[in-house]
């Protein structure tokens, strides 16, 4: 039996996940993470890294990024404090939802997963003053694949929920998708 919900969203490999907790008089016991439930919906690739990120500043916003093949990376993604819009962005050349996107809130709260497969691009905003991001990736961080597009970019067309009011310089002057050709995966 597994220990989560998967729910498949409109592009083709984007799933919310939402743990099925144990609870008893203590509090409860929730599994972060199982391959074998995990391959349910595809997922194959074993975990290679796990990344975790402090934002401070309601609206601030990462992304978005993303690997390029061979080092093309799935994202397991959860918020451990506060809450993030979080957003998934296909980058498939061949997809027919190409650069188009899926964003959904997660929380301390709500505890929800959105697991982003290979070929997606990867942003988020902050929706409180402080957040904690955890991630679980299948491909170890590569420089020489590291990419990103402007989270700005009227062709993806992101509606952000607040205000943007901080953004690094690398997603500042990251292109934008109007010349990105798309990832052959």
């Amino acid at each position: 039996m597994s220990r989560f919900n998967f729910t498949q969203t409109f592009l083709e490999g984007v799933f919310i996940a939402e743990p099925k907790p144990i609870y008893d008089e203590r509090g409860y016991f929730e599994r972060y993470f199982c391959a074998q439930d995990f391959k349910e919906i595809g997922i194959l690739k074993p975990i290679a890294q796990m990344n975790h990120s402090k934002t401070l500043g309601k609206g601030s916003i990462r992304g978005i990024h993303y690997q390029t093949p061979p080092f093309c990376e799935t994202k397991i993604v959860r918020c451990l404090k506060g809450a993030i819009y979080d957003v998934a962005v296909d980058l498939r050349a061949d997809s027919p939802t190409f650069l188009q996107h899926f964003g959904t809130e997660l929380s301390e709260t709500n505890a929800k997963y959105l697991i982003i497969p290979d070929g997606f691009g990867h942003t988020f905003q902050t929706l409180s003053e402080e957040t904690e991001v955890l991630y679980l990736v299948t491909e170890s961080f590569n420089p020489q694949a590291d990419s990103a597009l402007n989270p700005l970019d009227p062709t993806i067309n992101i509606q952000w929920k607040l205000e943007v009011n901080n953004l690094s310089q690398k997603d500042k002057n990251a292109p934008f998708a109007n010349t990105f050709k798309g990832l052959k995966i």
